[in-house]
């Protein structure tokens, strides 16, 4: 049994009673046909930055449909563009069970300037369902002194000039519009109307103004409540049209007219009584007498998902019933009124749901002395006490003098409204904070207009299953190999590829299928690596031509609206407070915030896995005069040079056999050694045709190498290794790769760095005078509780007195995304 409200319009109070009526909650399967999408949200240290600082982040990847930490890609993109829609870095993140971290230094290697700049944040599964599951975020980038100069040229030029009021009231434009709820205004019905009033920029504005009909009698007045917006409530009358009188703070009049007033039709409104939601059906006697016993449908969805389904014959002008919680899922719903399939009505509603966990953030003080040790608490518990798991990440600000919180983006606003709504929400976090008690009224007149219609998931992108975009768990390097000249595949070439940076070398192979194409998937490596791919026939013959395909698709096009960076009086006072603080720890202006840049002579590093040689060589004088590395190769003790084949005397293998004697009669095997080349193994034999006899430093020879599992190419050697190290000069020889093998440097995972927080017992006086004017105190992107629900960090304060900012960030493992900030002093 389902509460339902039936309204008459002869009737000015409603009848509660209670009637069976044929609700169908859906089921899980039916959701079978929503794809699996992803939601991202970046938690940042900040949104305001200095020219050379550090922008740090924290990703969540979320099931779209429930909020739940999401484990289906495994690379995220996020991207850094400039006012001038450049992107100017991208790093590939590593996901892991939905969460990663970064990290991005603004300095001018990467042209970091003053301006606007978008982070985005998108995986390649999110590239099926277009721009709106794609996350942005604006960030600014100041430069401390131009701030402070632009500061003082502005307050000249004001106290110099004054415009004449005619030329302020040609640089405004105002926008004023109105939105009947459920989409149309109707004869003889009573209606809410939503408004909302922007500036030339799409700031909002407040208004006031009065409502007339087209015999300008006074209908209602009305006023903005928050941020331009606000709703009035009317009676369309049968054959009039209204008009409104616009007043805006700044004294500039406008008219607007309201929507056209239907003659037939129903309406969709939705309201929260005493605790309980309501979905109303309205409409006139004129359509009832055209339309009797019509069967009207509602569907109500959550994330593109039905949840609720119910049909009625409608026989009155009005309608009512409740939309119970218990079936509701949190966030966003979109409730639709169909007639015979045909969309009649819709209407945004927000459902707040009650929690059961608490989490608190607390500081152990809330004063400090300069440079004192800070310790935080954080607990996630029920409210019966039980810790529950959550994933937190946590940013210690310096307020740098502004008081005021600016309500900017955080992951609650951004995973419940943000996301299924388009445009831009300004101070979105308003509608979060629990100490509003307008919050959720003013969310609904949030919805009311800018959800007007246009609402993400109304028309859900379907998969193109001949363009689909794969969830990506790894890299992947694949191609095809063809003959050389022919586009004729070859069938069962082995390839074998080698993955080789400072840190990593690891090598694969795969043989490639009934068209000629390879693929090797899911590759995890980091950094910048070297690749070395080729391949052999079914006789170890280097034959064929391999085509590569591209590693990475093209970034998503950039669409950035470019905007003037101003820099309104708090963004001021806050360079102002950083450049004090600068001068007050004695930082030099031209040492302010710049890349520093170590610089040493290059050193080639000389992995040495095997041990003890058995045999080495050392470089003089008299090889700089052999003709090839051949030569210097055949001085070397315990190696053997036959028709530039390159053998270890001595070298044993349980199943090689030999072939042939050497002129002193030792058996040359069936097999060569693992050649090294400053430690990365030789895949293509030419390589030693490219070592100059001037490059060599040391060959180092080991008749059997036991350390076998480093070496996977053993399996194809005598088990000897040469290992020749060379002083950095090889490349000037000219060389040209051959058809059948590919070099080249890609760029794996990005490695985050961690952050430094000095520790007065560890010093590290170049890193802690640094440290000494951070902006941002303390950053930790993995804030877990333990099992008893509690967690702790610490770290020590700056030097300078301030006022802190402590924001923790982050998700439940029932998909709650949570939002707690706390604040404290630092004073001498």
């Amino acid at each position: 049994m389902v509460s339902i409200f039936l309204r008459s319009k002869k009737h000015s109070l409603v009848a509660v009673f209670w009637l069976l009526v044929s609700f169908g909650f859906l089921q899980a399967q039916q959701q079978k046909s929503i794809p699996d999408i992803e939601k991202i949200y970046l938690h940042t240290d900040r949104s305001t930055y200095f020219v050379g600082e550090d922008l740090w982040y924290k990703a969540y990847n979320v099931r779209a449909s429930n909020n739940l930490l999401f484990d289906n890609s495994n690379i995220l993109y996020v991207e850094l563009i400039s006012f001038d829609s450049k992107m100017i870095a991208r790093n590939k993140t590593n996901l892991k069970m939905g969460l990663g971290h970064g990290d991005f230094q603004l300095v001018d290697s990467i042209k970091v300037k003053p301006g606007k700049y978008q982070l985005r944040a998108y995986t390649n599964w999110n590239r099926n369902f277009g721009d709106d599951f794609i996350f942005k975020k604006d960030i600014e980038i100041i430069d401390v002194f131009e701030a402070q100069d632009k500061t003082k040229r502005s307050k000249s030029i004001s106290s110099e000039s004054k415009p004449a009021k005619k030329e302020v009231a040609k640089q405004n434009f105002y926008k004023v519009e109105f939105f009947p709820e459920g989409g149309s205004l109707l004869e003889n019905v009573a209606c809410v109307v939503g408004f909302k009033a922007v500036d030339s920029n799409g700031k909002p504005i407040e208004i006031n103004g009065e409502l007339l009909d087209s015999n300008n009698e006074l209908v209602t007045t009305f006023e903005s409540v928050h941020d331009g917006m606000g709703k009035l409530q009317m009676l369309p009358m049968e054959g009039k049209s209204y008009y409104a009188k616009i007043k805006t703070s700044t004294g500039t009049e406008i008219r607007q007219e309201l929507p056209n007033v239907l003659q037939q039709g129903y309406l969709l409104n939705f309201r929260t009584i005493k605790g309980r939601n309501i979905i109303s059906i309205s409409t006139n006697e004129a359509t009832l007498s055209q339309n009797p016993n019509t069967k009207l449908t509602v569907i109500c969805k959550a994330k593109g998902i039905p949840y609720l389904e119910t049909s009625q014959i409608l026989n009155e002008t009005s309608l009512s019933f409740e939309l119970p919680k218990d079936k509701t899922p949190e966030g966003i719903s979109q409730i639709t009124l169909f007639d015979n399939n045909k969309p009649q009505s819709e209407r945004l509603i927000y459902v707040e749901k009650e929690k059961n966990f608490e989490v608190e953030l607390e500081t152990d003080k809330e004063i400090y002395e300069l440079n004192e040790k800070a310790v935080i608490t954080v607990s996630s518990k029920s409210k019966s006490g039980e810790g529950k798991s959550a994933s937190f990440s946590l940013s210690v600000t310096d307020m740098n003098g502004v008081e005021n919180d600016n309500f900017e983006s955080n992951i609650s606003s951004y995973f419940l409204m943000e996301s299924d709504i388009r445009g831009k929400v300004y101070h979105p976090a308003y509608y979060f904070d629990t100490n509003n008690p307008k919050r959720l009224e003013h969310l609904d007149n949030l919805l009311l207009t800018q959800g007007w219609r246009d609402f993400v998931w109304k028309n859900v992108h379907q998969i193109d299953q001949k363009k689909l975009f794969k969830a990506e768990k790894g890299i992947t390097i694949s191609g095809r190999v063809k003959q050389l000249f022919s586009e004729k595949p070859l069938i069962n070439n082995n390839l074998t590829l080698a993955l080789m940076s400072k840190k990593n070398r690891n090598i694969f192979s795969t043989v490639t299928d009934s068209i000629g194409r390879f693929q090797f998937e899911n590759l995890m490596f980091s950094g910048k690596t070297n690749m070395y791919l080729n391949t052999r026939d079914e006789k170890g013959k280097f034959r064929g031509e391999i085509v590569l395909d591209s590693i990475e698709l093209a970034p998503i096009p950039i669409l950035l609206k470019k905007e003037v960076m101003s820099l309104p009086d708090t963004i001021s006072s806050f360079a102002e407070n950083v450049l004090k603080k600068f001068i007050a720890n004695g930082v030099k202006p031209e040492n302010i915030l710049k890349e520093v840049v170590i610089k040493s002579k290059n050193k080639f590093v000389r992995p040495v896995f095997y041990g003890v040689a058995d045999y080495s060589y050392t470089a003089d004088e008299s090889t700089k005069k052999l003709t090839t590395i051949y030569d210097v190769l055949d001085k070397v003790p315990g190696v053997v040079v036959v028709d530039r084949s390159v053998y270890v005397i001595g070298a044993s293998v349980i199943g090689v056999g030999a072939r042939d004697e050497t002129p002193e009669g030792e058996l040359i095997p069936d097999k060569t050694p693992l050649i090294l080349i400053d430690g990365s193994p030789m895949i293509d034999a030419r390589e030693l045709d490219w070592i100059l006899p001037n490059d060599v430093e040391k060959i180092d020879v080991i008749q059997s190498s036991i350390v076998k599992d480093l070496f996977i190419l053993e399996k194809e050697t005598d088990g000897s290794v040469i290992s020749i190290f060379t002083n950095g000069n090889r490349g000037n020889k000219s060389k040209k790769d051959p058809f059948h093998s590919i070099k080249k440097e890609i760029e794996g995972f990005y490695t985050a760095r961690i952050f430094y927080s000095p520790d007065p017992e560890k010093p590290n006086p170049e890193l802690d005078k640094n440290a000494a004017v951070r902006n941002t105190i303390y950053w930790n992107p993995y804030v877990h509780p333990d099992e008893t629900g509690n967690a702790s960090v610490n770290y020590y304060n700056t030097k300078v007195e301030t006022k802190v900012k402590v924001a923790l960030e982050g998700i439940t493992a029932n998909g709650i995304p949570v939002v707690k900030n706390t604040y404290y002093t630092i004073k001498k």
